[in-house]
């Protein structure tokens, strides 16, 4: 087991009562809003707090095991830990700043290596820099290189964009798939963000109140219908995997294979095979019970309804099996009734959008290295 958390605590007139665990290493979203526990939650992972009940166990180590009467403290754990300001030091320059997460791991275990993350993160040119020098997606950069270099068992990244502007996030989020990619490590993601969410994570743990809502593989956890409530109507949806077939250069798209058939997305630059991943919201798609013809609608999928739950309100959704993955679809009372729709009927999805999230990585990740 990866990750093994179990905690309980107090927090004035809030009760946090968190448990998830993980059995791949890969990146774990902890998403929710403010004031659901997220920060909460990776402070007492990092030993910055103490549960008041529970276990917190990483890559085969236990962290904290309130029962047992352990509780490792912060430097023993091994965390790389990336905040929403960077907190580097301001009288250290980059080079120096990359050194201290260097020297916090034993000489025998620096398996991540200065040279190979200076590299990868493209921060070559500001290692005599001061970090009053450096832009906002620069400092964050940095920040993470002097994580990774102190060799963590996890690294925890709590709103490292929420400081950021468009600009500088769509920056950086490029480099967080590489560390992801590269180095094979357990990352904890924390973040508002469904976009950030959707494009980085492979697995999601909705928090709502202190208390865990829905957890799993991202793309199954994230049509649940309980996320409707916390996400909004507005951005409640569904997430499928997809590879990109050709590039129509007349029209300026790249059509996409998905387990319902084609899509047409605007153009992309990633070459034929390259595995992508695309959020389509409950309020992008319609039904069909025909093939619809003579329309403007261009993204047709073919599916079968799996059920029809009313919601609150006017509305309800149709949940549609594609062959292996699932789409919601927002349709009122009224469609629902006229249309006859019941489990078990075919249809067909009529999508007036899709949101292009994630890239998957062209290369495949590296084996984690092994861990005292």
């Amino acid at each position: 087991m990866v990750l093994d958390v179990a905690i309980e605590k107090r927090l004035g007139g809030f009760r946090l009562d968190v448990a998830f665990a993980g059995e791949r290493r890969g990146v774990t979203a902890l998403f929710g809003a403010s004031g659901s526990g997220k920060t909460a939650t990776v402070r007492m992972i990092a030993g910055m707090s103490r549960p008041d009940r529970g276990h917190i166990r990483v890559d085969g180590r236990t962290f904290v095991d309130r029962a047992a009467g352990i509780d490792l403290p912060p430097e023993r754990r091994r965390v790389g830990y990336v905040f929403q300001d960077a907190k580097l030091f301001p009288h250290l320059s980059v080079k120096r700043n990359l050194d201290y997460g260097l020297r916090r791991a034993p000489a025998g275990e620096r398996r991540i290596a200065f040279d190979e993350v200076v590299g990868l993160l493209g921060i070559e040119g500001l290692l005599e820099r001061r970090p009053h020098a450096l832009s906002g997606g620069e400092r964050q950069r940095v920040a993470l290189g002097r994580a990774l270099l102190a060799q963590p068992r996890i690294v925890l990244l709590d709103e490292p964009l929420a400081a950021l502007d468009a600009a500088r996030k769509a920056e950086i989020l490029p480099f967080v798939e590489r560390l992801r990619d590269e180095f094979g490590l357990a990352m904890l993601y924390v973040s508002h963000s469904l976009d950030e969410v959707v494009r980085l994570a492979d697995d999601l743990v909705v928090l709502d109140g202190g208390r865990v809502r829905a957890a799993g593989p991202l793309v199954a956890t994230m049509s649940r219908p309980e996320l409707r409530d916390i996400v909004g109507v507005f951005d409640f949806g569904a997430v499928l995997e997809a590879a990109v077939v050709v590039h129509d250069d007349r029209y300026a798209l790249t059509v996409l294979e998905t387990p319902g058939g084609h899509l047409r997305v605007p153009r992309m630059d990633a070459p034929p095979g390259r595995r992508v991943r695309v959020r389509i919201r409950a309020v992008d798609a319609a039904l069909a019970l025909d093939p619809p013809v003579r329309a403007s609608v261009v993204n047709v999928l073919m599916g079968r309804l799996t059920a029809v739950t009313p919601e609150l309100g006017p509305g309800a959704t149709a949940r549609v099996d594609l062959g292996g993955a699932e789409l919601v679809v927002a349709i009122t009372r009224l469609s629902a009734e006229r249309l006859g729709l019941a489990p078990g009927v075919p249809v067909y999805v009529m999508i007036k959008a899709v949101a292009l999230d994630r890239e998957e990585p062209a290369r495949p990740r590296r084996r984690a290295p092994d861990r005292a």
